[in-house]
């Protein structure tokens, strides 16, 4: 089977400085559909209830609006939007897909609001599921334990109201394609492009 790409090698150790700055600008082009492709899987969340009374892309505009409502910056509600893209992929480990999604782009705060999410959120019925609500206890003293507990009560929990109005999710694309324009930190980030996108 041959392959398509610009690339001449077939093993690694093989490239070139030539092969690799091609297959980087494929990637640079195909980095750029992420937005798109960030859109295509919130809208898989669309009528998937799981027992709730909206569905998942309904709970996720919900928390959306209610941030943007509040006044949270542009990163903070894409947050908010994507906190649970990871659930169907990953229904055991949601937060952890959703962070691994946003962590190259969003700020080491809403990173970790992301990533602790599922944990903090707990609090609110872990108890009649027979665990400890107050696992996020683990995580007392952390610098942004209080912003992801804000987070959890003020967006998060309270977003299966099916009489809420949520912004729709056309409205929230702009805000997605400007977060994820370029990454901030990321292995295939040299410092110095890292430091001329801040």
């Amino acid at each position: 089977m041959s392959g398509h790409g610009d690339a001449t090698f077939h093993a690694m150790t093989e490239g070139t400085q030539e092969d690799w700055m091609a297959i980087a600008g494929h990637a640079a082009e195909f980095g750029r559909g992420l937005p798109k492709r960030i859109v295509s899987h919130l809208k898989l969340l669309d009528g998937d209830f799981g027992g709730y009374a909206v569905d998942r892309l309904t709970h996720s505009l919900q928390t959306a609006t209610r941030a943007h409502q509040a006044g949270m910056d542009e990163e903070y509600v894409v947050m908010a939007l994507l906190h649970d893209i990871g659930d169907t992929l990953g229904p055991s480990n949601h937060a952890d897909i959703a962070a691994a999604i946003m962590r190259p782009y969003v700020s080491e705060k809403n990173h970790w609001i992301a990533e602790k999410h599922a944990i903090f959120q707990g609090y609110y019925f872990f108890h009649h599921l027979g665990l400890d609500r107050d696992m996020r206890e683990a995580h007392r003293g952390h610098p942004h334990f209080e912003a992801c507990a804000q987070f959890c009560h003020l967006f998060d929990q309270n977003s299966f109201d099916p009489a809420f109005e949520s912004m729709p999710l056309e409205a929230f694309e702009p805000m997605i394609q400007r977060v994820f324009a370029r990454p901030k930190n990321s292995i295939y980030l040299r410092k110095d492009a890292a430091l001329a996108a801040e």
